[in-house]
């Protein structure tokens, strides 16, 4: 039913592959105008989103300075899934990404699960991106009077239509957008520094260590409350995934991934850890909220005129970074689903521009569901759809996991060959790795409220992949096989 690596038999244990390597027909079509450049911003601006512009107020006031153990933690594990996706990428480049490679691996119902898994992530991103968004909007007076929903949709309505023109567009567009945010984070880093050091009063308090000793330590409310915020950590993480789906769109990946991918460990360190640490010797953890982003807070304190509003625009401009990598990564996904018969048909069209349109129509969509949700609970939209958005992320990592495992298990008896840039460790990186993201639904369940709601939807999703895998299992059975006669 499915079409794996060869269409030869297993090779016998020991024996080299000298069989046809996998073809994805979802590769087919696509213009390979994305840059050196554009992958090496892609990759930065997909491990700099809104999980830390927005997310790391309300995250840094629920455990205090911990928040940075969480972050380099959940980091560590970041960067095995994309190394791990980098392999697999170097083995073969997909703009399927690891769909593809779960289709290769598992089989048509691994495929469809992986997909599924993605869409669900970036669907609920895409409305927590929006609901940012509007947010942000709302620090300035023109807007204030403005209904969130209005906003969001906005929002949604700008960054469908820039994503749409052509990938080179999407590229440029993520480049300057990943250059915003690096140097804002930049500046705002060296601001912080000499605050620190120089121990500038910040609306009548010292900075330095002895804000983290005299507020109660590190883990001023104990060490739970840390474990509990590390599935909205996994959040801040869900885009580093995206320069594997990119790299099918651009020339000499073997070349280019490599660095980009090396480069996100240290961009972690400094750009979360070292961010989150300053956050927390400038102020008190109590002086921040979920309701406006930390860095904002930090600079409307410090009372440089105009100071507060750039902060705001730049993490205004991460939202829509984020949103317009997510409206770029499901369209490749699904349109790879749809040519093998696991995703609607309309989702596998592409425009003169070589854009697969039908899939980013359908994401937009569920965006417009999440225009509704900004109606109806403006003040909950964005810690609702961080928890599905998180469910999303943690398959969608497991299933990269996964398919890593095959992947080396594979190579073990020379079914296939592992490319000289590999996973270190494997495969117990792999093994640790998914038992973690157990580890981190266990701790979504434990902390009740929102995270655990969101669990107990665990079953009817399964139920929903399984239902919908019957219903889409004749088509693709019939595409493989018209695959195999041609």
């Amino acid at each position: 039913m499915s079409d794996r690596i060869t269409a030869a038999e297993k090779p016998a244990a020991g024996v080299p592959a000298t069989s046809t390597p996998h073809v994805d027909a979802g590769d087919a079509g696509y213009s390979k105008d994305l840059k050196s450049r554009h992958i090496n911003m892609i990759a930065i601006g997909g491990a700099i989103g809104t999980g830390l512009f927005l997310g790391a107020g309300g995250r840094m006031a629920g455990a205090g300075p911990s928040l940075a153990i969480a972050y380099a933690v959940c980091g560590v594990f970041a960067f095995f899934v994309v190394r791990a996706l980098g392999e697999l990428v170097l083995y073969r480049p997909s703009s399927g990404a690891f769909v593809s490679y779960a289709r290769e691996f598992m089989g048509e119902k691994g495929a469809f699960a992986a997909g599924w898994l993605y869409f669900l992530n970036w669907s609920t991103t895409a409305i927590a991106d929006i609901t940012a968004a509007a947010t942000y909007a709302h620090f300035w007076a023109m807007f204030s009077d403005v209904p969130q929903w209005v906003l969001a949709l906005i929002a949604l309505a700008v960054v469908l239509t820039a994503n749409l023109i052509s990938v080179k567009y999407f590229g440029e567009m993520e480049f300057w957008f990943a250059i915003i945010k690096v140097a804002a984070l930049v500046a705002f880093m060296l601001v912080g520094i000499y605050l620190v050091v120089t121990q500038h009063p910040i609306e009548g308090h010292t900075p330095g260590f002895s804000t983290i000793s005299g507020g109660g330590g590190i883990f001023p409310v104990g060490m739970l409350p840390m474990l509990l915020v590390i599935q909205g950590v996994v959040f801040a993480y869900a885009s580093v995934e995206l320069c594997g789906v990119a790299a099918g769109e651009t020339e000499n990946p073997e070349k280019i991934m490599p660095k980009a991918i090396n480069s996100i460990m240290w961009r972690v360190g400094l750009f979360y850890v070292g961010s989150v640490v300053l956050l927390a010797l400038l102020l008190p953890y109590t002086a921040y909220s979920g309701d406006e982003s930390p860095f904002v807070t930090v600079m409307d304190k410090l009372g440089v005129p105009g100071a507060a509003g750039v902060m705001n625009l730049v993490v205004l401009t991460a939202a829509l970074s984020s949103l317009n990598s997510g409206l770029y990564s499901t369209g490749r996904i699904l349109r790879s689903m749809a040519l093998s018969g696991s995703a609607p048909r309309f989702t596998g069209r592409m425009n003169k521009g070589q854009v697969p349109y039908g899939g980013i129509l359908l994401t937009a969509g569920f965006g417009v569901l999440g225009v509704g949700l900004n109606y109806l609970m403006p003040g909950q939209a964005f810690e609702i759809v961080l928890n599905f958005a998180s469910i999303g992320i943690l398959g969608t990592w497991g299933m990269i996991m996964l398919c890593s495992l095959l992947f080396w298990h594979r190579s073990q008896d020379g079914r296939v060959t592992r490319p000289s840039y590999r996973l270190p460790w494997a495969p117990y990186t792999q093994i640790v790795t998914l038992l973690f993201l157990a580890g981190v639904a266990v701790l979504m369940w434990w902390g009740g409220g929102v995270g655990r709601t969101t669990v107990m939807f665990l079953p009817l999703i399964a139920a929903a992949l399984v239902g919908g895998w019957y219903v889409v299992r004749g088509r693709v059975s019939a595409l493989a096989a018209e695959r195999q006669d041609a």
